[in-house]
């Protein structure tokens, strides 16, 4: 029975597209219906979260979780290992503390929508990365 929680090891890639994808697109709705104001400096912290959360996280996570999957000696891995056991705990921190953030009514909902909308963004985009990775994968292994 536990043989069900394995798969091929670059599926772990796709896995984890999908994972990011839809992380993403929660993410992207809950920044989406916090408010229905939308200015030229909403948008703009939208763009510079997103810049930042891509290209300062989540760019470098995406490589060093996809080497590592690559690297990794066996062609089947638990479903779980997408993650390493420190992404998991910064997984977690980031959604308790995005969680908490909201909830607390500490920041304005404008600040709540650019936010959320630019972190969902970035997953997103993680997300489709991975995929990528993912086929690259594929189209390496049959061209072998």
């Amino acid at each position: 029975m536990r043989k069900r929680m394995y798969i091929p090891k670059n599926y772990l890639l796709l896995l984890a597209g999908f994972i990011w994808l839809l992380a993403g697109i929660n993410i992207l709705n809950i920044g989406y219906q916090s408010t229905s104001v939308l200015t030229l400096w909403m948008m703009l912290a939208t763009i510079l979260t997103f810049l930042v959360f891509y290209f300062a996280i989540f760019r470098k996570l995406i490589h060093k979780h996809t080497n590592r999957i690559l690297r990794y000696a066996h062609a089947y891995m638990h479903i779980l290992q997408f993650f390493d056991r420190k992404s998991y705990i910064i997984m977690f921190c980031m959604m308790s503390g995005g969680i908490l953030l909201r909830k607390s009514n500490v920041w304005p909902t404008v600040c709540i929508k650019s936010f959320y909308t630019g972190i969902g963004l970035a997953l997103c985009i993680s997300g489709l990365c991975f995929i990528k990775q993912f086929y690259h994968q594929q189209l390496s292994f049959t061209n072998k």
